[in-house]
């Protein structure tokens, strides 16, 4: 199955600072497993040029400490301060079942349950709580951030490239109290 992700780029990290004086250099990242970084071969740029070869040294709280293949001083570390570390999207596994890279979700046009469009997937946002979409909608500039659960979002088909939106959990109704919440609070709610 194609899910149209041939020749996309996925950001993997970036090298945040040096570290020591040997050319080590520490790496941020966003993959699931921090020390998984340098197991993808080269990353490159946002273009795929430059490659680096990293080789992991230790993961640290701050980030993971690795050395980059050619740069044996702390004056070459530093040159690559704020370097973006990037992979084709081929190089990566495929997720488990019920999960998604965000890139292959973004573009995804999202419905509501009745298969009415009601726009399209901007971005994959999280504050610190859960994954939420970002949805743009449909003839507008507006968006609207969707909690990314299987209550608010109950299909995902990346081969027809669309999401469904459950709007009657996605909407908000007001209560006695003034207070916004979701339609299935407003029906327990005083029970204890």
């Amino acid at each position: 199955m194609s899910t149209g992700t041939e020749g996309r780029r996925i950001l993997l990290g970036h090298i945040s600072v040096a570290h020591g004086i040997r050319g080590e250099v520490l790496v941020k990242t966003h993959t699931g497993d921090a020390a998984a970084i340098a197991s993808y071969g080269p990353l490159t740029d946002a273009d795929g040029k430059a490659p680096l070869k990293l080789k992991v040294l230790r993961v640290t709280p701050k980030g993971v400490v690795v050395r980059v293949a050619g740069v044996s001083d702390r004056n070459g570390a530093e040159a690559l301060k704020g370097r973006e570390l990037w992979v084709e999207r081929k190089a990566l596994p495929e997720p488990e079942e019920d999960a998604f890279y965000h890139e292959d979700l973004i573009g995804l046009v999202a419905v509501d349950e009745t298969g009415a469009e009601i726009g399209s997937v901007l971005a994959v946002q999280n504050f610190g709580a859960s994954d939420l979409l970002e949805i743009r909608k449909t003839d507008s500039r507006a968006t609207e951030l969707v909690p990314f659960t299987k209550a608010f979002v109950p299909s995902v088909d990346l081969a027809a490239k669309r999401v469904v939106v459950a709007l009657r959990y996605a909407e908000l109704e007001e209560g006695e109290d003034g207070e916004r919440r979701d339609e299935d609070e407003a029906g327990v709610q005083g029970e204890e």
